[in-house]
């Protein structure tokens, strides 16, 4: 478990296998950067930018920071190939692909000498990521925030399914939000991790203050995975989570679940601050946020902690 030689650092080339998770509504420049700054790995969230709002971020990113950074694409979204094109004009050195199908653009972004990670939810899903090209994966538990696998396999039982069917990288994610985890983790065979929720709890989080008040002040079950006929994504327990839920309850269709959701759900919740009829996307580990800190001191905080523990058992 040598951080020397750990693939992921060696891949990105950063210091600290710590990957901030690319969040829609959250995940800009400033977070990017100082997670990058802090020695670990940033990534713009895309998801939720227009091509021009993206190709800002990542120029102020770059202004920002002299370390790596990545970009994360959402391939379900509109405007993707525009992102792409973005993304191979200003040189972004990693992608981070999630939510279809890899082999869509893992080629043409590594032709374009871009590194390729794609996000998946069971050990099915890995081997074809592997099978695309991709340089690594991301092996994303059922715990994670925002859109998630329909298989509702937990963390500590995907990613030892997902190191014993692939040969490339596994960051583990979902559920992940100190140092005690982490190593849990990597002891699992992750070679790295990859952590959004606790982001939310910055101060460089791009999303509304009452968001990440809310996140803090959640407890264990007010999140929930809701939409499953859709998109399956987690939810903060809300006025419009109340609203899916009696709905899937009747048995609701795909349209009518549809024209519920709407338009521009999650931005009214997660950037607006509409704690009621927004969509407030966010992972189980909400439980253990206490305060909003500087990403730099996050970072340090879970990298220290891992430290610790794994430096307990050479003793």
């Amino acid at each position: 478990m040598s951080i020397s030689s750990n693939e992921i650092t060696q891949l990105f080339n950063i210091e600290k296998p710590i990957i901030q998770a690319g969040m829609i509504w959250a995940s800009g420049w400033r977070l990017a950067s100082a997670v990058s700054n802090a020695g670990g790995l940033g990534i713009i969230g895309s998801g939720s930018m227009y091509p021009e709002i993206l190709r800002e971020h990542i120029k102020k990113c770059k202004a920002a920071t002299d370390k790596p950074f990545a970009v994360n694409v959402p391939l379900l979204y509109p405007n993707i190939k525009e992102h792409i094109q973005i993304i191979i004009d200003n040189k972004v050195p990693i992608v981070f692909t999630s939510a279809g199908n890899p082999k869509t653009y893992t080629g043409i972004l590594k032709a374009a000498g871009i590194k390729v990670v794609h996000v998946v939810s069971s050990s099915k899903f890995a081997q074809k990521a592997e099978a695309a090209g991709c340089d690594a994966l991301v092996a994303e538990g059922f715990e994670a925030g925002g859109h998630n696998g329909r298989e509702e396999t937990t963390t500590f039982v995907l990613i030892p399914a997902v190191k014993e069917k692939v040969n490339i990288p596994v960051i583990a994610a979902g559920g992940i939000a100190n140092g005690r985890q982490m190593l849990a983790a990597m002891i699992l065979g992750a070679n790295a991790v990859q952590i959004g929720t606790r982001f939310i709890a910055s101060e460089e989080a791009s999303c509304h203050i009452n968001f990440k008040n809310a996140v803090l002040a959640a407890g264990e079950g007010d999140t929930k995975l809701s939409l499953k006929k859709l998109t399956p994504v987690r939810l903060l327990k809300n006025e419009f989570y109340m609203h899916i839920k009696n709905a899937e309850n009747q048995n609701a269709s795909v349209e009518d679940l549809t024209t519920l959701l709407g338009r521009g759900r999650a931005k009214k919740g997660m950037f607006e601050g509409d704690l009621n009829r927004g969509e407030l996307e966010i992972g189980q580990a909400c439980t253990h946020l206490k305060t909003i800190q500087p990403a730099m001191e996050i970072v340090n905080e879970i990298w220290n902690e891992y430290n610790v523990l794994l430096n307990s058992f050479h003793k």
